[in-house]
């Protein structure tokens, strides 16, 4: 048993002594208590659930890009969900629903703040580990659990769940409304409540640990924005993901006790049923208080990664870092005040639409702070385009341009017109499903030598980078057209309204381009395995970076660091300070070292 000498300094405590005993296989690599070897579980999950959901969308990609088409050749894989060649319409409302739920949910959730929160808050904050080891474990291993059972649904008879992830009733709440409806829908909601029990877990662990086990030095003021992003992260996830379990659980009440939350005056083959008072404009009330901030729990670590990596890649300070802490704040605050824009459609209250719209645009207002400060980072920086930056580069990119259709959604007149067409799965997918995913690959590439002790291959990376970022555009621009044309989204086939058919050569074309982006992540899969035991061995401090989780041996043990624990002394982000030897000063090194870099209110914080 690990075993720890604490000496305290106002509200730091300071790790002295750190011994280990022996562990074998299974105490180090399966249920491990060490937050670097849970940081990969997540990562590796993560991977495996980002393939699976991507091949689900390439599946309902060529029904809609072909839909008069036949797929004999999926009847190996599918089975009896293909018919005569043709994907069965039912299952193709499963896969879409299975490719929201795992990519948001299981990839851009578990797999992106679990991996970077569990990895980078120790070690930036100078901890051993996380405030419970067990508590931290438990967390992914109940993720793991609820990946057993979204994975087994696949496999039903009658299919996974298949009302849409936003899963709204009535058709999620009757069995016998359609064969998705029946036991997939069962397993969907308990692996979601094993999922949020994990998330709430990582949530709580992650916040104690920033706020009690900080270094000597390291105050708040002194984080780097990647804690910060990871502290607001969890926050919102703590208030948020516990609406969406009494959501699941009124839900299942309704679905086996007879109860009658989110029903009223339903008619199933002209009968009617007993079902009476329920809301389902409730349940979107419940979903969508954790839907929207979900959209900010997924990009908020994205934020922090990419701050991360553009200052250290292009050799300067940060630029606005009260700002951007400022802007994390009110993302985070508005984030959860903001959940019915998804519901305008829904027959609310004009006055209270504008109030909602009114608090949606605002948001724009630390979103766009936070572009400024990149851009300006990037601004006559002596930049580095390693594969971290391209994907930083990108993220910034990609989020500016779905960014902007946001604030044409916000607007609840011309979101009725939009709601139901691809302009909004062209939005929903730059913010939240490409942006993030590039600011995941970002963190990957840039973090990977503290991860394996390796570096991963430059030049396969940029391929991937610009396959990647090709695809995004090829994929989503178009949408956006065909979107303010009115082309609705969740058809499985539109080619009996001829106001469509002339719309036929352009899904074509996604559909190809979504392809094309599909088989270019195994380019980053065959690097990322490839390197964690063939890549080149890393140094050290392989980018020249401030932050402490670079003082700490190329492959550090559980602890982190064998000695004490190391002192902070500066902020995160001394890049290219004029009269310092070398264009970078960890925050480990006294401002009594650096006189000739010091500047007046440098001496103030010594």
């Amino acid at each position: 048993m690990a075993t720890t000498d604490i000496t305290t300094s106002g509200v730091h405590p300071v790790h002295e002594e750190h011994e280990q005993h022996e562990q074998n296989f299974i105490e180090k690599y399966v249920f491990s208590q060490d937050h670097k070897t849970i940081a990969k579980q997540y990562l590796m999950t993560g991977i495996f659930w980002a393939f699976i959901g991507s091949f689900l969308s390439v599946l309902f990609r060529l029904q809609l890009g072909w839909p008069e088409a036949t797929f004999s050749f999926l009847e190996p894989i599918l089975g009896g969900w293909i018919e005569n060649g043709k994907i069965n319409p039912e299952f193709y409302l499963a896969l879409v629903t299975m490719h929201g739920t795992i990519m948001v949910f299981f990839v851009l959730t578990a797999g992106l703040s679990g991996t970077f929160s569990n990895l980078l808050i120790p070690l930036q904050i100078g901890a051993r580990d996380m405030a419970s080891g067990f508590m931290n474990m438990l967390s992914y291993w109940l993720f793991f659990v609820s990946s057993l059972i979204m994975f087994w649904s696949l496999f039903l008879d009658t299919g996974p769940a298949a009302g849409g992830w936003t899963v709204y009733p009535p058709l999620s709440v009757l069995p016998e409304a359609i064969q998705g409806s029946a036991a997939g829908m069962t397993m969907w909601l308990i692996a979601m409540a094993f999922f949020i029990a994990s998330t709430l877990l990582g949530g709580i662990n992650y916040i104690t640990t920033v706020i009690n086990l900080r270094t000597k030095g390291m105050s708040m003021s002194r984080l780097p924005l990647t804690v910060w992003a990871l502290f607001f992260t969890a926050i919102v996830g703590l208030l948020s993901f516990p609406v969406l379990l009494s959501a699941a659980i009124l839900l299942i009440f309704d679905r086996s006790f007879g109860t009658s939350f989110f029903l009223s005056d339903i008619y199933i083959a002209g009968e009617a049923l007993v079902n009476s008072g329920g809301s389902p404009i409730l349940f979107q009330h419940l979903f969508w208080f954790l839907g929207h901030p979900e959209v900010y729990i997924v990009i908020l670590p994205t934020f922090g990664i990419t701050s991360e990596v553009i200052a250290t890649n292009s050799r300067k300070p940060i630029f606005g870092y009260r700002a951007m802490i400022g802007s994390l704040i009110g993302i985070s605050v508005l984030s959860i005040v903001v959940w019915a824009h998804h519901m305008f459609v829904s027959g609310m209250n004009p006055f209270l639409g504008s109030v909602f719209m009114f608090l949606t645009l605002i948001i724009a207002v630390p979103s766009a702070v936070k572009v400024f400060n990149w851009l300006a980072t990037l601004w006559r920086g002596n930049i580095r385009f390693t594969t971290a930056m391209l994907f930083a580069i990108g993220f910034v990119s990609i989020f500016i341009s779905g960014g902007l259709t946001g604030i044409i959604l916000g607007n609840s007149s011309l979101d009725i017109q939009l709601h139901d067409t691809y302009f909004v799965v062209a939005h929903f997918h730059m913010v939240m499903g490409a942006a993030a995913f590039f600011g995941m690959f970002c963190g990957v590439y840039h973090w990977f030598p503290k991860m394996f002790g390796r570096m991963m291959d430059e030049k396969l990376g940029y391929l991937h980078f610009w396959f990647t970022f090709l695809a995004v555009y090829l994929v989503f621009l178009p949408m956006h057209y065909v979107g303010i044309a009115g082309f609705p989204r969740r058809y499985y086939n539109w080619t009996g309204f001829e106001t469509f058919n002339i719309f036929t050569d352009l899904n074509t074309f996604i559909s190809i381009a979504a392809i094309f982006g599909f088989f270019a992540q195994f380019i980053f899969l065959f690097n990322f395995l490839y390197s964690i035991w063939r890549g080149r061995r890393a140094s050290a401090n392989p980018w020249h970076s401030n932050t402490l989780e670079w003082t700490t041996p190329v492959n550090p043990g559980h602890g982190n660091w064998p000695g004490p624990l190391p002192v902070v002394y500066r902020w995160p982000y001394d890049y290219s300070k004029p009269g310092a030897p070398e264009d970078y000063i960890p925050q480990t090194v006294p401002y009594a070292e650096t006189a000739s870099s010091n500047l007046p209110h440098d001496r103030d914080e010594d």
